[in-house]
């Protein structure tokens, strides 16, 4: 489970661009979008269930769905803990 920050992580709903200094950001910013892109993929790929959350995400929702998540693996034995999708909540 991730929880990414709306700024440092691109929120496409709160995230802002930085006016100071505005090239390093962009840079760093989108090298964060890719680094999260490329993390996801690999764990994926390596059978980890993944759940990505905002941080400004309801708590209560998000614990909900991890709930839920783990409540399913648990209860399909035959199959691996780590072969759920992917979850994006935004």
């Amino acid at each position: 489970m991730f929880v990414d920050g709306w700024f440092w992580h691109g929120c496409p709903v709160h995230a802002t661009w930085p006016v100071a200094n505005r090239d390093w950001w962009r840079t760093k910013l989108e090298s964060n979008r890719r680094r999260n892109l490329n993390t996801t993929q690999t764990l994926s790929t390596a059978g980890w269930a993944i759940m990505r959350f905002w941080e400004h995400d309801s708590r209560s929702e998000s614990a909900m769905q991890i709930e839920a998540i783990v409540r399913a693996r648990v209860g399909n034995k035959s199959s691996p803990i780590t072969s759920t999708p992917n979850h994006r909540i935004q």
